[in-house]
């Protein structure tokens, strides 16, 4: 019986596969570790992007690692495989992959995986690779949340992105604020609040209130809920005006705002407004907003 399994086993082709992958690998790391590896190899490296396709998880992980050592040799390779590879596991973990090596000759590919990939994970992972790219890839993210045909999850990825980005898209940020286009907008003041989380500058503050301002209510709610997020005390009169603007979803976002604050001081102006607030589910936020300032 063991004869015949041994037989079975060398005439499987999965096993086969994963035996050549095997094989592979270890010669590969061996060449990276004695620092022989031929970047210019590529018949190699087509083998190694294929591999990514390999059913065994640990085995994607073992390889999508060791072509991040390899480097931005490996690119187009990765970038033809995203582009055009039948496997959708291939096209996932080629965009994983190009997360790893962040080149940044890749955000145009990548751009167009997200826009255009039909699978959920390759978009995702194709922004994740936009994001750890950093600034080279803010532009393109910029175009994508002006966008007025594109679906909302695409926006939203773009939006991410962005904000992650953080420090680095700080200059397109501040360009970007006075965009035509409120979603633009939003997303950049998003992004600013991590910024100011990360570096606490008054311009970046200066801009948050400003937004309270904006003409959108989205943007006005999103820099509501980032100056209580960063329970940033400077902008309570500001926030406190905003409990009588004539849009209730943005009474109740400067409300939320102020109950993140904390601050004692905004309590009396808060039960101003509630004697004047006709919504109720506006009423009841500034109530709560109250009691847990108290």
């Amino acid at each position: 019986m063991m004869v015949n399994s041994n037989v079975q086993s060398e005439d499987d082709p999965i096993l086969l596969a994963q035996g050549e992958t095997d094989a592979l690998l270890q010669s590969v790391t061996e060449q990276i570790d004695l620092d022989t590896f031929d970047s210019n190899d590529s018949e190699t490296l087509l083998r190694l992007v294929e591999s990514l396709g390999d059913t065994r998880g640990m085995t994607r992980l073992r390889c999508a690692e060791t072509i991040a050592e390899i480097g931005e040799a490996a690119t187009p390779f990765l970038l033809d495989a995203l582009a055009n590879h039948a496997n959708v596991v291939v096209r996932r973990a080629a965009a994983k992959t190009l997360t790893l090596i962040a080149d940044p000759t890749a955000v145009p590919n990548l751009i167009h995986s997200l826009l255009n990939d039909e699978d959920t994970v390759v978009k995702g992972s194709s922004v994740g690779a936009l994001a750890r790219i950093g600034e080279p890839s803010v532009k393109s993210l910029l175009d994508i949340l002006a966008s007025t045909d594109l679906p909302e999850s695409t926006i939203g990825h773009a939006a991410w992105a962005l904000a992650f980005i953080g420090a680095q898209a700080k200059e397109y940020l501040y360009q970007a604020i006075a965009s035509d286009s409120p979603v633009v907008r939003g997303a950049v003041v998003g992004a600013i609040a991590k910024v100011a989380q990360e570096e606490p500058k008054a311009d970046l503050f200066e801009i948050l209130i400003k937004s309270l301002t904006d003409v959108d209510v989205d943007v006005r709610c999103e820099a509501a809920a980032a100056l209580g997020n960063l329970a940033y005390q400077p902008a309570i009169p500001n926030l406190i005006e905003l409990l009588h603007h004539s849009d209730g979803e943005t009474r109740r976002a400067a409300a939320l705002s102020l109950m993140k604050v904390g601050d004692r001081a905004a309590i009396e102006p808060l039960k101003t407004a509630l004697a004047q607030e006709s919504e109720a589910a506006v009423q009841s936020v500034m109530k709560l907003a109250i009691s847990q300032i108290k």
